[in-house]
């Protein structure tokens, strides 16, 4: 007998519908799997015969063979385990299979339905494809019910698959609300009213979320970088729900996604420490999976004391930066995950982290300041549109009790300057300044002739690069559009300038 049922198998953040096909024939007894299965897909023999024996059914003592098609794309996971068991009983008339179905899922031994990484994702592409009714892990129910328009039915145990095919005890399909998700997952601790003093620091990161440019924030400890940087979502517009898809899928397939927020709508803030390796940040392993500069898509990724990271860490950066994707190649294929986020380092300006600092004296000699700074590379630091020198608070603001202004009015203002960019950019489908082309500066960042001036004295005094230039007008867009101006002023184009006066002080 010959069964057939659908399963989806993952390639990056997009899955590709498998036809399992089950044959149970005469023969010696065997049972053999083909189609590109990997470790864990052959080990599901001995799971799906004792889940089947363990569920009180019969496991056929029979030739069986399983294929996997396309045979061409490698299979990966236990998440084959469930459809692979119900093709077994469909092929020996056990149950009856339901057409255009999809089955996730892995098996326990005594028949239990086990979580599996990355069923959102699976769920959006099955649904592409025309797929409307999904049995998946209970755990897995809330995640994957996010989709408007799918069935979900939650499977905590074989038994309970088989008694719904068979018509005897259906399982109720379970829905979620999308709207309350949002609704209460919004809110944040953190705001810019805690912060005391740094007004500048402040308007740095006020400009950087409304145009979503990188920022460097240089100071000596305790002058409340980290501080700073940990409150940067609380103005970031909020997430899109095609956003919190891109993001939810993501974190999904890396199995972090938490089992009470099936859908992330908070935009994420991802602080790996120094010691992560280049493959952590940028993702890869034998099954690639995303690293950090995915999971920060469409929110922020903190790298805290940035010269402490390796320096072929830190270079793994500078094409997703630009591109804002990351392609892990390996011998089985290559895969592309999405980065588009928003850089925030932080480091101290020398390696005692007192250099220019008027309360505590600098212990560090010439050579070792310049090592310091020199393990940051000059291609990075062109990849980052602001830079900031956070200096120590004075004692006045940090013992004002009145409270700043909160990040709901920073955001509101954000909100209005990202809104002015999505009708500018509408027609080129991007969302923020930080994403212009080379084309699209010349017609959007034009200058006048006092502006141009400016900007030449600058370039020719602070020796920039080109790809340092193009950052300036991007800012001073960004600039003139909080302001709510169509045209970029002298006045935009001197505080976008006042943002790279590092280079020189601290890199030069």
């Amino acid at each position: 007998m010959l069964s057939r049922v659908n399963a989806v198998g993952l390639m990056g953040v997009d899955g590709f519908m498998v036809a399992v096909e089950a044959d149970v024939g005469n023969g010696l007894p065997s049972f053999d799997i083909v189609g590109l299965p990997d470790a864990a897909v052959k080990e599901s023999k001995e799971r799906i015969r004792s889940g089947i024996k363990n569920s009180g059914y019969v496991f056929p003592t029979k030739k069986i063979i399983i294929n996997l098609a396309p045979a061409s794309l490698k299979k990966e996971g236990p998440g084959y385990d469930l459809p692979m068991a119900a093709a077994i009983l469909g092929a020996t008339g056990q149950v009856p299979l339901p057409e255009n179905a999809v089955f996730i899922g892995e098996l326990s031994l005594d028949g239990s339905v086990n979580h599996v990484a990355g069923v959102l994702p699976m769920v959006i592409s099955a649904y592409n494809k025309g797929c409307r009714d999904f049995f998946a892990p209970a755990v897995n129910a809330r995640e994957a019910a996010v989709i408007e328009g799918v069935n979900i039915y939650p499977v905590s145990k074989l038994s309970e698959l088989l008694r719904h095919l068979k018509g005897e005890e259906p399982i109720e399909r379970y829905v979620t609300d999308v709207g309350e998700l949002f609704a209460h997952g919004t809110d944040s601790l953190l705001d810019f009213c805690d912060v005391k003093g740094q007004e500048s620091a402040k308007r740095a990161l006020e400009i950087a979320a409304a145009g979503n440019h990188n920022v460097l924030l240089i100071g000596s400890p305790g002058t409340g970088k980290t501080m700073l940087a940990q409150r940067m979502p609380s103005i970031l517009p909020d997430l899109s729900f095609e956003e919190a898809l891109e993001v939810s899928k993501i974190h999904s397939i890396a199995g972090i996604l938490p089992e009470d927020s099936p859908l992330i709508t908070k935009r994420p803030f991802r602080n790996p420490h120094h010691t992560i390796s280049a493959v952590g940040l940028s993702g890869g392993g034998t099954i690639p999976r995303p690293g950090e500069l995915s999971l920060a898509h469409n929110g922020v990724l903190f790298l805290d004391e940035l010269p402490e990271f390796r320096r072929d860490v830190l270079e793994v950066m500078r094409q997703p930066l630009e591109d804002g994707k990351v392609t892990i190649s390996r011998v089985n294929a290559t895969l592309t995950y999405p980065c588009n986020l928003m850089l925030i380092a932080s480091m101290n300006p020398c390696k005692c982290g007192y250099l220019g600092d008027t309360r505590r004296k600098c212990t560090c000699t010439p050579a070792q300041i310049h090592q310091y700074h020199s393990r940051i590379s000059g291609p990075l630091l062109d990849r980052i549109d602001i830079q900031v020198e956070v200096a120590g608070v004075d004692y006045n603001d940090l013992s004002k009790t009145e409270k700043g202004e909160t990040s709901a009015e920073i955001k509101k203002r954000v909100n209005k300057a990202r809104e002015i960019q999505r009708e500018r950019y509408k027609e080129y489908k991007i969302y923020s300044n930080a994403q212009l082309t080379a084309g699209m500066i010349d017609k959007f960042c034009c200058l006048g002739e006092a502006e141009n001036n400016i900007l030449k004295m600058a370039f020719d005094r602070l020796g920039l690069s080109a790809r340092a230039h193009s950052r300036i007008l991007k800012v001073a867009r960004t600039i003139a559009d909080l302001a709510g101006e169509e045209k970029i002023t002298a006045a935009h184009i001197a505080e976008a300038i006042q943002y790279r006066n590092l280079d020189r002080k601290f890199f030069g």
